[in-house]
């Protein structure tokens, strides 16, 4: 019977560690690889792979370059038809209502996306809604209005 104990590595699966600094005979005793002298032979030293020597970084020699919009992006909340679903008894849904029934738990904008199926009729007023979502939501009786 085989026991846990008695499990080991097969054999070419674990190689030795090198044993670095165990004298000459060994072939890496003395400075054990690390060279004579500067930063790398000392203990506790490392090289970021960045870095270069001291020279300037090619980050910081290429130009700058391009826009970006993070600064000035709206960052809207998504929410699926999906998600109006769970709301019973509800014929109105604002975002208000959304946050009072912890469906939307952030401020700001709500943009609706249209995964899910909805059969009853809802009049939504959101930020914005995908074409999808205003189909789904017009092919079962309802309206979307977008608010400001």
């Amino acid at each position: 019977m085989l026991r846990i104990g008695d499990l080991r590595p097969p054999d070419g699966a674990v190689k030795k560690k090198r044993r670095l600094g165990r004298g000459s005979g060994s072939g890496r005793g003395g400075t054990a690889g690390r060279g004579h002298k500067g930063a790398l032979s000392r203990s506790g030293s490392k090289k970021r792979p960045w870095f270069e020597g001291g020279q300037m970084p090619l980050a910081r020699r290429l130009p700058k370059k391009g826009f970006s919009n993070y600064h000035f992006r709206k960052d809207y909340q998504v929410l699926n038809i999906r998600d109006l679903s769970r709301l019973k008894d509800i014929d109105e849904i604002t975002p208000e209502i959304l946050r009072e029934h912890k469906v939307i738990r952030r401020p700001g904008p709500i943009k609706l996306l249209g995964e899910g199926e909805i059969r009853t009729v809802l009049n939504v007023k959101l930020h914005k809604a995908s074409k999808i979502a205003i189909e789904k939501i017009e092919s079962a009786g309802g309206k979307f209005e977008e608010i400001i």
